[in-house]
């Protein structure tokens, strides 16, 4: 061994001490504590008493001692306060010293690379599963109906695009959500999931000259799974891939969305979507709903105080039920009005207390008078995260307005 100067020798063990955070345990031959200092409170090892068993007071020494052999390791072992340390036994004459050696940011780094890798082998399981339903999919359309191949293309080029775009998951996302419209409709949302990858999803579009679809989704759960399926329920709306479907009647969409996303086939997922359908002439909004919140219409002109109505429609959640109907509703809209359509997000909010939000928060504010250059979309954002307090919010917050 090196034979360190006393100033070298020093300077180790004072780094030992406070970057390892040292204790020490010192135990005689017949396995009694004998001495014990350093930082034992860090490990939760406060109270020992010299002459008592080692064994008694330090549950982690049972069946090691006597020793056989030393030096002696057992790497990353967990400590009564939580804290892991590397374990170090060295023999001196008749005593055994134990060292502890704080090991707990290696630890944790090597259980995140672990579970990184974990979750990457997910990932993969989920992309074969969907390369395939996508692939089971587009063989029935092609069937069902010849004059779908540019559907079918639509969805092939979806499929490709989630093969390349998996690796970053997150950018994809954001990359299939739809621009925000100023002409002839002004439409709007904001969108912030609560992970990285959330579950819900939106769109909107032109089915005709006349006709604008509004739609939202939201997939139980967070993460891989969820979003992916989220986007693929979008896709599938914004493609109009579902064989033999009006996409002028929300209740016939619902029920051929409801056949097409069975979660015995989609991982055990369910999901909450709301589709309406808005004829500009008229000014008539078609929509139905599948366990999804209720949109709220609110009347008058955004600078001024306005009044709020729910617009109401049942029926169950997406994947649950394979021969569930879905009820259409309607209403007439005229402007100035302002139709929001949103997740669960953007309102059950759990406050640092543990209460929750009322749902009339949300509803107030968006009736309130909104200032020139002002967003109530943002106000509303910045409602929920004051009311949530630091980090996160619980749940994806994504809302979408459309204004007459």
């Amino acid at each position: 061994m090196l034979d360190l100067p006393t100033r070298v020798a020093d300077s180790l063990l004072q780094l030992l001490e406070g970057q390892r955070v040292l204790a020490h345990l010192v135990i005689d031959e017949a396995q009694m504590l004998v001495q014990s200092g350093g930082h034992l409170a860090h490990y939760g090892l406060g109270g020992l008493r010299s002459g008592v068993p080692a064994s008694d007071q330090l549950p982690f020494l049972e069946g090691l001692l006597p020793l056989v052999e030393t030096p002696f390791l057992i790497r990353s072992l967990e400590m009564p306060s939580g804290r892991v340390a590397d374990v170090h036994f060295f023999a001196d004459d008749s005593l055994v010293w134990v060292l502890l050696l704080d090991v707990t940011a290696e630890w944790e780094e090597a259980r995140l690379v672990q579970q990184k890798a974990y979750d990457m082998t997910l990932l993969s399981q989920r992309e074969a599963r969907l390369i395939a339903q996508l692939e089971a999919a587009n063989e029935q359309l092609t069937r069902a109906h010849r004059d779908l191949a540019a559907s079918r293309e639509a969805l092939q080029a979806t499929h490709d695009r989630l093969q390349h775009e998996l690796r970053d998951a997150e950018r994809y996302v954001r990359a299939t959500l739809p621009e925000p419209l100023s002409a002839p409709l002004d439409v709007d949302w904001r969108f912030v999931p609560s992970t990285e990858l959330g579950g819900d999803s939106f769109g909107y579009h032109w089915v005709d000259d006349e006709h604008f679809a509004l739609y939202l989704i939201d997939v139980c759960g967070h993460g891989v799974g969820s979003s992916l399926l989220a986007v693929a329920v979008a896709n599938t709306l914004r493609s109009e891939a579902l064989a033999r479907t009006d996409f002028h009647r929300p209740g016939e969409v619902l029920a051929a969305l409801n056949q097409a996303y069975q979660m015995e086939r989609h991982g055990e997922l369910f999901s909450t979507v709301w589709y309406g359908v808005y004829h500009r002439a008229s000014g008539q909004l078609r929509y139905a709903s599948a366990g999804h919140p209720p949109a709220l219409l609110v009347n008058g002109a955004p600078g001024s105080a306005c009044e709020s109505h729910a617009l109401p429609a049942g029926g169950p959640c997406i994947g649950i039920m394979p021969a569930a109907r879905y009820q259409e509703e309607a209403c007439t809209l005229q402007a100035p009005a302002r139709l929001f359509v949103f997740s669960d997000g953007t309102y059950e909010i759990t406050r640092p207390d543990g209460s929750m939000q009322p749902f009339s928060v949300m509803s107030d504010l968006l009736a309130r008078p909104v200032a020139q250059g002002r967003s109530e979309l943002d106000e509303l954002l910045a409602s929920a995260r004051d009311a949530h307090g630091p980090g996160a919010l619980d749940d994806d917050f994504t809302i979408i307005r459309m204004a007459l």
